[in-house]
């Protein structure tokens, strides 16, 4: 077992034995869930996140009918992140030293919030001057603070900024203040609207075409429309579609995806369209395995 971390309900196709005689398969994906939501602003809950993810995904096959491909990753599931409540930093640090164990392990790590300010606790683990980062969201996330805080979920890709990664590429955005929009432009970050994604597919898919390097593809769930996914941390109209999502994601086949997170799920039951579609968006990038 890795240090802070606690065993739940496991990830579908996925197995959790740590034990001494288990064998690490390497190049393997490991899931980690981080059931923390300390800084959420309007709707409260992607504590619960990893749960309804984890339950959702035994909703579906082991085969891709889009992909045209079975099921083929090594998956482990470590469980949960034991968190610092109210603690964002502290709940990083932990974070930090989970992930920094995984990839000594030759993993992936695969993150599953809980709310988007937990990525930052991945990165601080990840080489990130060599990594472009992919990131999927309503919101552009680069206030600089965010009612007197430093470390918020508006304010994570500010943070990440701050540590300097090769690139920063943000896609499916329709909810801005003007001083994100100005940082954005003036430090090189690209960004792409849900509107360019609708009407520009062939545009998006050969951006991501011509990434080179190790990706890190951090997805909040509120990328997506409220009407295929309502139960988020902050909903915003007018985005994309899972399809249009499924699209982009199958772009990244044969690329460098050194981990990945999806996150702000606040679904509160089984069967929530939400963590359904969370789930599917995991097992996607699985199936590029």
């Amino acid at each position: 077992m890795y240090l802070y971390t606690e065993n739940p309900l496991k990830f579908a196709f996925s197995e959790t034995d740590f034990d001494a005689s288990h064998q690490i398969h390497e190049s393997g994906f490991c899931i980690l869930g981080v059931p923390f939501d300390s800084t959420a602003t309007y709707q409260p809950g992607s504590r619960y996140g990893p749960l309804f993810v984890r339950e959702a995904s035994y909703n579906f096959e082991n085969y891709n009918l889009f992909f045209d491909t079975r099921f083929n990753a090594q998956v482990y599931d470590i469980g949960n992140l034991e968190i610092v409540p109210g603690n964002v930093q502290k709940t990083c640090a932990n974070l930090k030293s989970v992930v920094s164990s995984l990839l000594d392990d030759d993993l992936t790590p695969i993150t599953i919030g809980g709310e988007h300010t937990i990525s930052l606790g991945v990165i601080n683990a990840l080489k990130i001057q060599d990594i472009t980062i992919l990131h999927f969201d309503a919101h552009m996330d680069l206030r600089d603070n965010y009612i007197g805080e430093k470390y918020s979920h508006a304010t994570v890709m500010r943070r990440i900024h701050d540590k300097k990664p090769f690139k920063i590429i943000q896609m499916g955005i329709r909810s801005s203040s003007l001083d994100e929009a100005d940082f954005a432009r003036d430090n090189n970050i690209d960004f792409y609207t849900a509107n360019e994604i609708k009407f520009n597919m062939k545009k998006m898919e050969r951006i991501i075409h011509k990434i080179t390097g190790p990706i890190y593809v951090t997805i909040d769930m509120d990328v997506l429309d409220p009407a295929y996914a309502p139960s988020v941390s902050t909903p915003a109209p007018c985005g994309i579609t899972p399809q249009e999502l499924e699209n982009l994601i199958s772009c990244l086949k044969g690329k460098e995806i050194i981990g990945f997170d999806v996150v702000e799920v606040s679904s509160t039951s089984i069967g929530d369209i939400t963590s359904i579609n969370a789930a599917k968006i995991i097992l996607d990038l699985l199936f590029l395995k």
